[in-house]
């Protein structure tokens, strides 16, 4: 029900917002005609006001990630994208290089929680100078057909098994935000059984290893209701014009709703400072506005199985730190894990992930020799703070490439 209410919206938001498209390049080349620009005549406001009505739309594709091409060493290598395996729910999606020397190769593994890997953008262009980088492309459960069967928590951890071993011994891995627990599973499961593909790092960053460490809003958000109320109210069908039609999933623009109401003011005051840039034709500020909520606009579903089980085992019951996490039936042990190194990153600010929860981790892999282990406090960063912007880049990203090189 509540998928079919948003699908007419939107469905009837598309007829508005293209005449609103209309209108605007109507005025635009009215603009041109008179040799200036909309942020300099009387039409400012208007073309500011229409471009506002066509952003008004959230997008369910993947945006491109756009790195083209990186610095390595003193000189500008292409970049081309590459599908090392695929699956009817995600790919492993390969940024290759045409370089003579081989680079530390790195799985990033991206949040599968409402928004695409791209999210990461900044974090792989960031690796990739150093780095041989594969990134969990997942793919959004609305365009999944029924026949491809159930993806949970299970399979979840068994996709990033199969890519590791994809990918085969002497691999790293990144997880940011939600996947550092399936992340951590993983390596447990393949430890446990000796598995020669398990990675030679590991880096934990913001993630949510144990809850029950400095409850967030999203904590209590979890804990606030029984596992039958998410189901209930939450959950919804994907209508009959997607290639997932049936499928039970958790829509993202739920998700997305539910994430800016923590912080609502503040996405109200950025669109009123978008549209006052616009309307003065301070394009270049009003560009980084847009670049961000494009990006931000752009939501996936997940599937219910994923979503309640990720809620009720990591966020209500917390079974990973409490010894009761189990996989495939077999009970999770990150004491099993000694070969590998770790890594855990947390944001001063973080009001997602508090401090102390990604921490966690390190108790948890008390098999990993002291000396392997590192945890390293980003001050004065919140959560997105963790993985990009000018602290990712000079402080924080340091010391993941010498965890790397010095696993290596």
């Amino acid at each position: 029900m509540i998928y079919s209410a948003y699908q007419a919206q939107s469905d009837l938001n598309d007829t508005i917002r293209s005449f609103a498209e209309t209108a605007l390049a109507n005025v635009r080349g009215v603009v041109t005609g008179l040799n200036g620009y909309a942020g300099q005549t009387p039409f400012g406001a208007l073309a500011a006001g229409l471009e506002m009505v066509t952003r008004a739309r959230l997008s369910h594709s993947r945006p491109a990630f756009g790195i083209d091409s990186v610095m390595v060493g003193n000189r500008e290598v292409a970049v081309v994208e590459q599908a090392t395996m695929q699956t009817p729910f995600g790919t492993l999606l390969h940024f290759k290089k045409d370089i003579d020397s081989a680079q530390p190769r790195v799985m990033v593994v991206a949040p599968l929680s409402g928004h695409f890997a791209t999210l990461l953008r900044e974090t792989v262009r960031t690796l990739l100078s150093e780095h041989d980088v594969y990134i969990t492309d997942w793919h959004n459960a609305r365009d999944i057909p029924l026949s491809a069967g159930r993806f949970g928590f299970d399979e979840y951890v068994d996709h990033m098994i199969r890519f590791l071993e994809a990918l085969g011994p002497g691999a790293h891995v990144v997880a940011v935000c939600q996947p550092c627990v399936a992340a951590l599973v993983a390596t447990s499961v393949m430890a446990k059984n000796g598995m020669k593909a398990q990675p030679k790092s590991l880096t934990l960053m913001a993630g949510p290893i144990d809850c029950r460490v400095n409850p967030t809003k999203v904590n209590d958000l979890a804990t606030g209701k029984p596992i039958e109320w998410f189901e209930k109210n939450l959950i919804s069908v994907v209508p009959p014009q997607h290639k997932g039609a049936g499928r039970h999933v958790y829509p993202g623009f739920v998700q997305l709703s539910a994430f800016m109401s923590m912080n609502m003011d503040r996405h109200v005051k950025a669109h009123m400072d978008l549209y006052q840039n616009l309307a003065r034709g301070e394009f270049q500020k009003a560009k980084q506005t847009k670049d961000f909520y494009d990006e931000y606009f752009a939501v996936l579903d997940l599937t219910a199985e994923f979503y309640l089980e990720t809620v009720q085992w990591v966020f209500q019951e917390f079974r990973l730190p409490k010894g009761e996490l189990k996989f495939q039936g077999e009970l999770v042990e990150p004491k099993a894990i000694r070969k590998t190194s770790l890594l855990t990153v947390e944001g001063e600010r973080d009001d997602i992930c508090a401090l102390g929860q990604t921490l966690a981790a390190q108790d948890l892999c008390s098999g990993i020799k002291p000396y392997r282990k590192r945890h390293h406090m980003q001050a004065g960063v919140g959560h997105y703070g963790v993985f990009s912007g000018k602290k990712w880049n000079g402080q924080i990203y340091p010391i993941v490439r010498n965890t790397i090189l010095a696993a290596e």
